[in-house]
């Protein structure tokens, strides 16, 4: 692993809270999955949701500062952040998109990226009786990588699961 990546990886394990949601191991994979409900209609959170500048952390990406990440909410559209220098990275790639209920993005994240990796990210909105929305935030990756998904799908969660939290706090007070 170089270094760049164990720098990453470290900080994500230090800066993860700890996990409240499922995970599963399977050889060479995990799935990781998140959950938040919170008084917003799911349009609302849809409008935050596809502005990742408005809610993921820039010290889970390359260039340190939220108004590089971007997404582009059409089907091949990019997850993408601006580096200096004229720079940019590919987070992820949009697969799906449907307008309040889903998106679904596919792409290794972090130090994922490095490796031999697909993954799939699906995030699912589904209202909730009071008006609410209930956010589902599924992560699964799979192939060949130099660490033990054992080792690496905790630190994972917890960044996605910060990121979840912070998409939460931007549209309400979560109802749970």
């Amino acid at each position: 692993m170089r270094a760049l990546d164990m720098f990453i990886l470290g900080g994500a394990m230090l800066a993860a809270s700890p996990a409240s949601a499922e995970s599963e191991l399977v050889p060479g994979g995990f799935t990781v999955t998140n959950s938040a409900t919170v008084a917003a209609a799911p349009a609302d959170v849809w409008a935050v949701l596809i502005r990742p500048a408005a809610y993921w952390n820039p010290d889970h990406g390359y260039s340190g500062v939220a108004d590089n990440f971007m997404l582009e909410a059409r089907a091949g559209g990019c997850f993408c952040e601006r580096l200096s220098g004229g720079g940019s990275v590919e987070h992820m790639r949009v697969v799906m998109v449907q307008p309040g209920r889903m998106l679904r993005l596919s792409g290794a994240l972090g130090p994922l990226q490095s490796e031999a990796l697909t993954g799939t990210l699906s995030w699912m909105l589904e209202p909730g009786e009071d008006g609410g929305t209930r956010i589902r935030q599924i992560y699964k990756v799979a192939g060949h990588m130099s660490f033990a998904p054992d080792a690496i799908a905790p630190a994972v969660d917890g960044v996605l699961n910060e990121q979840l939290t912070r998409l939460a706090a931007q549209v309400s007070t979560p109802a749970e």
